[in-house]
């Protein structure tokens, strides 16, 4: 990775780890946030949920643009946009106001991995692509990281509107550093160079012929729902019901999605390359594994009583190092199954499901249920609503993460042998199919 696509990897990393922090910065501000405008969960739900709406719709477009234009400038000109409405986000006065600006912050973040995961497929063989895809996405973990500890530090000290404004600074740098970037030439890294050759046009064609997308796209809903619902509720899980403050829960988040997670994604490329030269499918395999193994311990982290912080962090932090082995062996699989000049658009289709079923519904399903069962159990006591009561509810949703980890287990289990196969199909294509 050394020379200019290790610069270009460095310099995607950087800015997938800014599309974090930007995205995430609410969870690190929630409370504050619902305290000040008197919010119910699920209203903080659809303010986590509004970017998903436009980054999914305006995805599949800008999939298929980064298919055909200049991946580099797209990526500056949507590093420009995002880090504009988040410092946008800190002037809104109202839930409307805040829900448009996220949305307008999910419509920039919108370009990213379609048009830099498409680059890493062109800079890096298979061999070695899970590694480099762990690298740029590593800026997951990293991100989140950032926001938790930065975000919960600015909102103690200055107020939450101050942490949107530090969050959309630096990308204006990334923005510049995209913009100097070199175009890789498509399928450079393959062992069957095609150049801009495609199998079909359309999407329903792409997917017809490459089954192992769908079940990704099912992967990717089933683990974004998770992600979403556990990036938007641990700090206030941690405020409400183990009682600590803004700042504590920041910092503690911080530590268990940034160092954790990013320790999960490093290993998962690792591993991906790893099983990907041993057995066929195996990039699925492995992150099918871990998500299994991470159920049990989910389940031991909720079902720690009130306080009980030290015995919820033992459990918590390696069910999300488990959680995000998922990220780097899915996203190479989705480079290994589709010829080059495909990749943006099946990378934008992946997101659209993994954010319009999965992201988009995580933050607001877990907050509806949340607002129920809390209002269950105030009726029950027949009280009126307490923040004992919301500590309660939030305590009992977050159950629904472990019980789809099973169901997100077998689906991958599932798409490690469709992607057996679809390798097979499209090596054999790129051979018949050269240039000669």
């Amino acid at each position: 990775m050394r020379g200019r696509p290790g610069f270009t990897l460095a310099v995607l990393f950087l800015l997938n780890a800014l599309n974090f922090f930007d995205r995430n910065v609410l969870g690190a501000v929630v409370e504050p946030l619902r305290r000040e405008w008197g919010l119910r969960d699920v209203q903080v739900g659809w303010i986590g949920t509004a970017f998903t709406l436009l980054y999914a719709l305006v995805g599949l477009p800008l999939g298929r643009l980064a298919d055909s234009w200049r991946r580099t400038w797209l990526l500056g000109g949507g590093a420009l946009l995002w880090s504009a409405m988040t410092a946008v986000s800190g002037l809104a006065t109202g839930f409307a106001g805040l829900f448009a600006a996220r949305m307008g912050v999910g419509v920039g973040e919108a370009v990213c991995a379609p048009a830099a995961t498409s680059i890493i497929g062109d800079l890096f063989p298979t061999s070695s692509r899970g590694r480099a895809t762990a690298v740029f996405m590593l800026g997951l973990p990293v991100g989140i990281g950032l926001a938790y500890v930065v975000g919960g530090a600015v909102a103690q000290a200055w107020g939450w509107r101050a942490t949107f404004f530090v969050a959309g600074l630096p990308g204006i740098a990334a923005a510049a550093l995209c913009f100097g970037l070199p175009e890789p030439v498509r399928g450079r890294a393959e062992a069957h160079p095609i150049g801009a050759l495609r199998r079909s046009e359309t999407v329903r064609a792409l997917i017809a012929h490459t089954p192992t997308l769908a079940w990704i796209g099912l992967s990717g809903a089933l683990h974004n729902f998770n992600m979403y619902a556990l990036a938007t509720f641990v700090p206030a899980l941690l405020t409400r019901h183990h009682g600590l403050s803004v700042r504590e829960a920041g910092v503690l988040s911080g530590v268990m999605f940034g160092v954790f997670g990013g320790a999960g994604m490093m290993m998962g490329g690792w591993m991906g390359d790893r099983l990907a030269a041993r057995r066929e499918g195996g990039r699925l395999w492995g992150s099918a594994l871990a998500i299994a193994l991470s159920v049990p311990l989910l389940l031991l982290f909720v079902a720690q009583p009130r306080g009980a912080v030290g015995p919820a962090l033992l459990f918590v932090c390696p069910a999300l190092l488990l959680m995000y082995l998922y990220y780097a062996p899915v996203y190479a699989t989705v480079q290994d199954v589709v010829e080059p000049a495909r990749r943006g658009t099946a990378m934008a289709v992946y997101f659209f499901a993994q954010y319009i079923l999965g992201a988009s519904l995580g933050p607001v399903g877990t907050g509806m249920l949340s607002d129920r069962l809390a209002a269950r159990a105030a009726a029950a006591s027949g009280s009126p609503m307490t923040e004992a009561f919301r500590a309660q509810g939030l305590h009992e949703a977050m159950y629904i993460v472990p019980a789809l980890s099973v169901a997100l287990a077998l689906v991958l289990f599932a798409g490690s042998r469709a992607s057996a196969r679809d390798r097979r199909a499209l090596t054999a294509w790129m051979e018949s199919a050269r240039p000669s």
